[in-house]
Order: structure tokens, then C-alpha cells, then sequence
């Protein structure tokens, strides 16, 4: 069974550094075989959201192992159609409900939306007092989200999740997460494949005799974040996981630092 180090978050509890992202337009029919194949594996991390359409499905399949619920991490979102303090109550009893469990490890703003986004962290804040979430955060926030955010949270976000890859990095964004002690993960690490044959990525690969995939998730951990590659194969769950025996050199490191041309899969945070 593969072995998954962890990270400690502000909130005192533990989280895979690196898990199974659930985001699957079109193969929802896949999505709770990927789940089952996942935990089979040894990952523990899933990450699920309400938009995403199919957490009914990620509960049946996670119901449906021996898993006993301590050991995984399962983390949702609220959409931004359902932000506002009721209306996010609502949409977690209703995620809650649809993945058969009694807590959530995990629950995040999906967006920050412009006009809910303090009502919606007072509803986080409530649901964790009431220990139904067990950490709460953000996801695609940047400097000017997160600064507004702590000028009112209570809590501190335990995560912020971002798109992160090379080719979207700034160093700010991460530096800034880190001085506040909030925990990074980075969404689609592999770019959904769009710079699988980037010329630098390829010679960094064979260097190391892994693929272009693998060299993009293990710089999402040389960079101290959690990591949620989406797959619904098996055959690519294990290779996704196999980057925690061998590690970027200071070359590597470098040039892949050298390839920002901010080429995104979603929307740009700093629209926000």
C-alpha cells in the first residue's frame, strides 16, 4: 500500500500531502470506481465539491470500503450560487448528507465572491464550533481575499487551495499563505496535460526517469503543498503517487521556476 506523508494545519489536524481530486466533466460514472481504486491504493485525501455534481457517488463509494473514516481526509466546497450564512448552511447539510458522513475534514469558499464572502466565513466558523467540520478555508484566494479575510475571521484558514503548477506560480502568493501559517494545495498540478512535452519539463523527466506528470507533482511538493492530481485510472493513480522517492535538485528548481506564462485551467483569482 502506498505510503503518504503528511502536513500538520493550523487547526492541529493532520492531511495528506497528497490525495484524489474528483473534478470529472463528463465521466461521472467513473468518478465512485476512481474513489474505490483511490482508497484501494492507500490515498486518503478526496477532494469532492458540490458543483462538481457528483458527491452522492463519492459517498456511495466511500461508504462502500473497509476504510475505517479516521484514516481518510475528505474535504468539500460551497459553491458561490449558495454563499451567504443560511444558504451555506444549507449547502453543507446538503454535501453532508450526500457523502453519507457525519463530519467534513475539510470545507472551503470555492471562490471569493464579492458580495458574500464574510457572511459565508461566519457560516464556517459556526459549523466548525459546532464540530461538524473539522478544519475550515479557502480556495483560489490571493493576497488582497485572504488580507480582507483576516481582518474579520475568528479562525484562520487552515488551507487555501490554488491552482499551482509552474506555469501559474507566483512566489508571493505562497510566501504570503506561509507568513500566515495557512496551508497551500495546489489544484491541477498536471495542467490537464497541456505541457506534457514542454521541452524543459521532458529533460527534467528523463533526468530523473519519471514522466513530465510526475516531475509537475513533485514540484507541487518541493513547493510545501498538497497536492490533488484528478485521475479515474489506476494505472495513473499510482504513478501520480510514486514522486516520494526522489526529490528536484537546485537546477531543477530553477529552471522550472523559469516557466511562468500564467496558463491556467480556471479562472485567475486576481479577477476576483
Amino acid at each position: 500500500m502506498l505510503q503518504i506523508p503528511n502536513v500538520r494545519l493550523n487547526s492541529g489536524y493532520f492531511m495528506p500531502q497528497l490525495g484524489l481530486g474528483v473534478y470529472a466533466p463528463g465521466q461521472q460514472n467513473e468518478v465512485g470506481q476512481s474513489v474505490r481504486e483511490a482508497l484501494d491504493l492507500g490515498i486518503r485525501l478526496i477532494d469532492a465539491a458540490s458543483i462538481y455534481g457528483n458527491e452522492l457517488e463519492v459517498g456511495q463509494a466511500i461508504s462502500s470500503t473497509s476504510v475505517a473514516r479516521e484514516e481518510l481526509f475528505i474535504t468539500s466546497k460551497v459553491w458561490m450560487d449558495d454563499m451567504g450564512y443560511d444558504s451555506t448552511m444549507r449547502a453543507f447539510e446538503k454535501s453532508l448528507h450526500d457523502l453519507s458522513l457525519e463530519y467534513i475534514d475539510l470545507y472551503l469558499i470555492h471562490w471569493p465572491k464579492e458580495d458574500k464572502r464574510k457572511e459565508t466565513w461566519k457560516a464556517l466558523e459556526s459549523l466548525h464550533e459546532q464540530a461538524v467540520i473539522k478544519s475550515i478555508g479557502v480556495s483560489n484566494y490571493y493576497q488582497k481575499n485572504l488580507s480582507e479575510l483576516l481582518n474579520y475571521a475568528h479562525i484562520c484558514p487552515a488551507v487555501n487551495q490554488i491552482e499551482l503548477s509552474p506555469f501559474c506560480y507566483l512566489p508571493d502568493e505562497l510566501a504570503f499563505c506561509q507568513s500566515q501559517g495557512i496551508q497551500v494545495e495546489g489544484y491541477a498540478p498536471v495542467v490537464r496535460g497541456l505541457k506534457k512535452e514542454h521541452p524543459v519539463l521532458v529533460e527534467i523527466a528523463r533526468k530523473w526517469a519519471k514522466t513530465t506528470y510526475q516531475i509537475l507533482i513533485r514540484w507541487n511538493i518541493e513547493m510545501g503543498a498538497v497536492t490533488i492530481p484528478k485521475s479515474i485510472h489506476r494505472d495513473r493513480m499510482i504513478e501520480n503517487v510514486t514522486v516520494f522517492d526522489f526529490a528536484l535538485d537546485e537546477d531543477d528548481l530553477t529552471r522550472l521556476a523559469s516557466l511562468y506564462d500564467n496558463t491556467r485551467v480556471a479562472w485567475d483569482p486576481r479577477d476576483f
